[in-house]
């Protein structure tokens, strides 16, 4: 019954194993690769539409600011052309006028009004008081001042028309009607000022064109921009797409690896329950079974004897009283294999040292224990952790190694605890080669993954000239001081040293 309590014992802690390693909030191996993966694209993705967004619209400012540039300097130099024309054909009666010559300013004022072009072309005339004198397609403008005139926008008109024809000639932009449309747009206009008769002579373009031009030419920018971006995007998302599924497979491929592990483990539990039944059941009856079978010999012959009156009854009551003081201690040492009651009386320290008191009397090896004082005590996980690794350890260089001497040290630090246990057999290769791997790699594992369980970290360093393995269990695992001076010290509290 005992066994079989210790089986279930041991089968369920070995079932809680795997369901304890995973710890809340860490990512696994998959969700890791897939964070590696998407974070730095996203960013780098990011970057570079910010950077192509940037470039590709200061580009597009420049080009566009070069195209109207261009368009309105073409426009501007057809002005200049017009008024150069109108120049030429008035130049004959203005150039033999006097000031005060009222013909030579009529037939210039006829002149220029017969010269109109395209749908809005025509030359207006302001004298320098504001006075409109020619507007051939606005005529309700002609013989009235318009000096105070101003556009939508504010931007003085008139004014500003005389003032460049005073300084000789100029350009001035402003918002006028159309005269086809009746709409208003934007209008570049060109002046020149006849000095001696104070008039400002002019004709204007409607830039609408171009400004529709250089409007169209940033939309089209615009949706290149905006093609661009949906590109970058289709891309980062067929990339993304593409690091989920390899997560996801990943993911899908360690699970598969992670549940074929538990099967395996499951079965190497049940594979271990067995052996420990079977080793426990070969215990009792080789042992147990034997000496009582003994002890009730001796007692039977004891009763036919004080029947017959014999006097040696009573050393066969002897003796069968000490056949079952030593099934008593076979009990013992059975139940401190499966569990030592030293461990949770006294503590790691003492359960260790009695532990290595027990393998060197038992195999002749020499053993060399020592701790050193631990500033806190170690909770019963560890405490189990530590004795069972040490515990595997012992029976690996028992069946293994061929050492003649074993160390074995234990100590606190501010890290948390650190189990040593050092040998000078000939290595776990060359045992490997002679005694066979499967089992030693059993016990291997046994101890990583105990390590494993309390995030510990496991190293073995092995040669033909010893081994060496270190279990070291982090600060998390030891609690805090016992209060009170009448306290049993426990868990390796006094520092010592054992040789046997």
């Amino acid at each position: 019954m005992q066994a079989a309590g210790s089986g279930r014992t041991c089968l369920a802690e070995a079932h809680r194993t795997p369901r304890a390693a995973p710890r809340r909030g860490r990512l696994s191996y998959a969700q890791k690769l897939s964070l590696l993966a998407t974070v730095p694209l996203v960013l780098a993705v990011a970057a570079i539409s910010v950077l192509v967004a940037v470039q590709a619209r200061s580009l597009a400012d420049r080009e566009i600011a070069e195209l109207e540039r261009q368009m309105i300097a073409a426009k501007r130099d057809e002005l200049e052309n017009y008024i150069s024309l109108a120049r030429t054909a008035i130049l004959e009666d203005y150039g033999r006028a006097l000031p005060d010559d009222v013909d030579a300013k009529r037939r210039v004022m006829q002149t220029l009004a017969a010269m109109i072009y395209g749908q809005d072309g025509y030359f207006f005339v302001y004298d320098y008081d504001g006075t409109n004198l020619v507007a051939p397609r606005q005529t309700n403008l002609i013989n009235r001042n318009w000096i105070d005139l101003v556009d939508a926008e504010g931007t003085p008109i008139v004014s500003d028309l005389i003032r460049i024809a005073r300084s000789g000639a100029g350009y001035h932009s402003f918002l006028w009607r159309k005269p086809s449309t009746g709409e208003t747009a934007r209008m570049v206009a060109y002046v020149v000022g006849l000095q001696d008769w104070q008039w400002a002579i002019g004709t204007g373009i409607f830039i609408d064109d171009v400004l529709d031009t250089v409007a169209a030419t940033r939309a089209e920018t615009e949706a290149r921009v905006q093609r661009t971006f949906l590109w970058i995007a289709a891309i980062t998302l067929s990339a993304l797409l593409l690091v989920f599924l390899s997560g996801l497979i990943l993911n899908i491929r360690e699970r598969r690896l992670a549940d074929a592990k538990l099967k395996a483990l499951t079965q190497r539990i049940f594979d271990t329950q067995e052996e420990e039944r079977g080793r426990v059941a070969r215990e009792l009856h080789d042992s147990i079974s034997q000496i009582l079978v003994g002890v009730r010999y001796a007692l039977e012959l004891a009763r036919r004897r004080m029947r017959a009156g014999d006097t040696r009854a009573e050393a066969n009551l002897d003796a069968g009283i000490d056949a079952l003081g030593g099934a008593i201690q076979e009990v013992r040492r059975i139940s401190r294999d499966l569990r030592p009651g030293v461990l949770d009386d006294l503590g790691l320290g003492p359960a260790l040292q009695s532990l290595m008191e027990e393998f060197g009397a038992r195999t002749g090896i020499e053993t060399d224990f020592e701790t050193v004082v631990f500033r806190n005590r170690l909770d019963q996980e560890a405490k189990i952790a530590l004795y069972r690794i040490a515990q595997e350890a012992l029976t690996n260089i028992e069946r293994h190694a061929g050492a003649s001497r074993v160390s074995l040290r234990v100590f606190g630090h501010k890290a948390g605890a650190t189990l040593r246990i050092e040998d000078d057999g000939r290595g776990m290769a060359a045992a490997g080669e002679t005694d066979g791997a499967r089992a030693q790699g059993l016990g291997l594992r046994n101890m990583q993954e105990r390590v494993e369980r309390l995030d510990g970290t496991l190293r073995i360093l092995s040669s033909r000239t010893g081994t060496v393995i270190e279990a070291q269990v982090p600060l998390s695992h030891m609690l805090p001081p016992e209060s009170g001076s009448g306290t049993t010290p426990r868990d390796g509290e006094t520092r010592e040293r054992k040789r046997a």
